[in-house]
């Protein structure tokens, strides 16, 4: 019989963050975290100007005066610490779940089957050592504040381990001593690393029951603006803010799908990765903010060329891209076959 890749194949994902929500307060009180005043979301209303490139027709001296005679008027949402609070606190969840590999939905019991046996034989050999020790990496380095990481003047990681809902062990990094361009660590953090890296590890394993609380506090300065998610409106009308930003009962908040994108920034293993940030691991090596697929199918180094070859063709790929294979199975997604 010639095994074929199941037309309905799709898997759930298997770190699941909950929503950040942002707090303020000083950094000298961060032991006192819990009682922090919630960042609240604030529209602007602002007087742009024309800035943007023009084209040849419109670069007429005139018709650029008379545009500038029409300002730009908009209303936006911004963020800001208070005037006496010189620390955002970043506080989320995250459930690490076992059963990587495992299909949420499959019409091919011979396809399963052979995959079922292909993952066992994967983490035999390599257990999941390699992809926690980066998805630890990128909770202690603060990877998931995105811009409100750059410029900070300290940023604090603690990642508690929670069971019945208290802290079993917790654990504190210097986010800015670790790097986002690779994921070695400095000595003074190496033990901490590792040893939330072999939770995460038995999470995915499903030995142990895995929920992390992450707090990060974040030295940006007094009344600094901070970064929420933006919503993303299709539908604008006319007179509606030009910028949406996300918030939970009123608190700002970043959405747990920015979260994941962080956590499973891990990919260096495409081509050119030396030159270029690790990526987040995606069927195609996708890259939205730069308009670029690293993992083109012509390449065979795309999930789909590798799983197939794996699990159809019998033909095992390096252990490298057995790791972004696995990675992708931990991201979750539908990948049946087109009909």
């Amino acid at each position: 019989m010639i095994l074929k890749t199941a037309s309905v194949l799709a898997f759930e994902r298997k770190l699941d963050p909950s929503d950040a929500l942002f707090f303020s307060g000083r950094w000298d009180a961060r032991s006192s975290g819990s009682s922090w005043s919630p960042v609240n979301i604030k529209p602007k209303s602002v007087r742009g100007t024309i800035s943007n490139r023009l084209k040849a027709k419109d670069q007429d001296p005139a018709k650029l005066d008379a545009a500038i005679e029409s300002p730009n008027l908009q209303t936006v949402d911004v963020a800001a610490l208070p005037a006496d609070d010189d620390t955002l606190k970043v506080s989320f969840t995250l459930r690490v779940l076992a059963g990587t590999g495992k299909p949420s939905a499959c019409n091919d019991t011979d396809y399963q089957t052979k995959l079922t046996d292909t993952v066992k034989a994967y983490v035999e050999a390599n257990g999941f050592t390699e992809l926690a020790r980066r998805y630890a990496s990128n909770l202690a380095n603060g990877r998931f504040l995105w811009r409100n990481r750059i410029g900070a003047e300290q940023v604090e990681v603690r990642v508690a381990h929670l069971v019945n809902g208290i802290a079993e062990n917790t654990w504190v990094f210097d986010a800015l001593a670790l790097s986002l361009r690779n994921f070695g660590v400095s000595t003074q953090a190496q033990n901490d690393l590792e040893t939330l890296a072999g939770l995460v590890a038995n999470g995915l394993a499903g030995t142990l029951h895995v929920l992390l609380h992450v707090t990060a506090y974040v030295r940006l300065g007094a009344g600094q603006e901070v970064f929420p998610s933006q919503e993303l409106i299709l539908d604008r009308g006319r007179g509606d803010k030009s910028k949406t930003l996300y918030q939970v009962d009123n608190i700002a908040g970043m959405h747990s799908q920015k979260i994941g994108n962080a956590l499973r920034t891990i990919d260096t293993w495409y081509e050119g990765a030396d030159a270029i940030d690790p990526i987040a691991v995606e069927p195609y090596g996708s890259v939205t903010t730069l308009g670029k697929a690293y993992r083109q199918p012509k390449q065979k180094l795309d999930f789909y060329n590798l799983l197939d070859n794996w699990i159809v063709n019998d033909k095992v790929p390096p252990l490298e891209q057995q790791h972004f294979v696995m990675a992708i199975l931990i991201r979750g997604g539908v990948f049946g076959e087109a009909g």
